[in-house]
């Protein structure tokens, strides 16, 4: 890169690694497709590198891009701290899109009510959910193809600064005429013998326990797999497996269809649900209000429940 960079070229490389997408790139720089293909011939011109090639799955980052994208936007992020440290924040007039990633798990307990507090004090911002393989999660972070994380995501690096919403801990779930734990607690014995959903969910964390789960024998006794949990309190409701799972989840699945949740009969630990997001976006106030507005709706700290007393 011989000449001075365009600072309108260095948006273009942010919306393309964010979105993979010229028509959506543009649309959210505020381009027409044709300007945004020509910004990107220079763009690809100013590097000496493709940056972006056409595949099946989109327009995906070369080597090059990944390898430049760190720096980049971290780059622009100094800049637009600079232009607008002195501009206060308004969340009932900004426009703002945020994109948070979260399973499946987090979408179903957590959006609901986020989406009403969005309505009331903040109804003209965006927000996007995106999920990913936990291996690819800490570059998101950094290079702010993702703003917000939310789940619990042990794997995640120190440098990612994080926040304790609540504690969770697991549960099981059967319909509510199951023939095991109908008069008495679900025994140790009738839940290592029943069949069982298990849940592979992409990036969630829970991988202690699937291998408690192994460990006791209960793979041997699994009649589904599946990777997402959304599907799996109808099928639970309607025949006779078990399914382990978070409490909260338990809890908005039994809002939804008819299930019957049981105390685990396995010891696992309880863990930590949490807020992260990069060091560059921890004075950002878009991304600041919205972790303060989870932490309002969600945190169990000790703080909080008392002001709410």
């Amino acid at each position: 890169m011989s000449e001075t960079p365009d600072l309108n070229l260095l948006l273009v490389f942010e919306a393309m690694f964010r979105h993979g997408s010229v028509t959506r790139a543009a649309a959210q720089i505020g381009l027409t497709q044709s300007a945004m293909s020509s910004a990107l011939g220079r763009l690809r011109k100013q590097f000496g590198d493709p940056l972006f090639v056409n595949t099946r799955s989109g327009m995906l980052p070369t080597p090059r891009a990944l390898e430049l994208a760190p720096p980049l936007t971290e780059a622009l992020a100094m800049v637009r701290g600079a232009m607008g440290s002195r501009e206060s924040f308004d969340p009932r007039n900004s426009t703002r899109g945020l994109r948070v990633y979260m399973t499946d798990v987090g979408e179903m307990v957590l959006l609901p009510a986020l989406m009403r507090h969005l309505h009331a004090h903040a109804p003209a911002m965006r927000l996007e959910t995106a999920q990913l393989p936990a291996a690819e999660l800490a570059v998101r972070l950094e290079t702010g193809d993702i703003d917000l994380a939310i789940g619990y995501l042990p794997q995640l690096p120190d440098k990612i600064r994080r926040a304790r919403l609540f504690e969770e801990h697991y549960v099981c779930m059967t319909r509510p005429d199951h023939p095991l734990g109908r008069s008495a607690a679900l025994t140790l014995k009738e839940f290592l013998g029943a069949r069982h959903v298990l849940i592979a969910s992409m990036g969630s964390g829970h991988q202690l326990l699937e291998r408690t789960l192994a460990e006791r024998g209960v793979h041997e006794n699994v009649a589904l797999r599946v990777p997402h949990f959304v599907v799996v309190p109808v099928i639970v409701a309607g025949t006779d497996l078990v399914v382990s799972l978070p409490s909260r989840v338990a809890g908005a699945s039994a809002r939804l269809v008819k299930v019957k949740v049981h105390p685990l009969p396995i010891p696992i630990p309880s863990f930590d649900v949490s807020l992260c997001w990069h060091e560059r976006v921890e004075n950002d106030p878009a991304n600041q209000w919205l972790r303060s507005a989870m932490l309002e709706l969600f945190g169990d700290r000790p703080e909080r429940k008392k002001s709410s007393k």
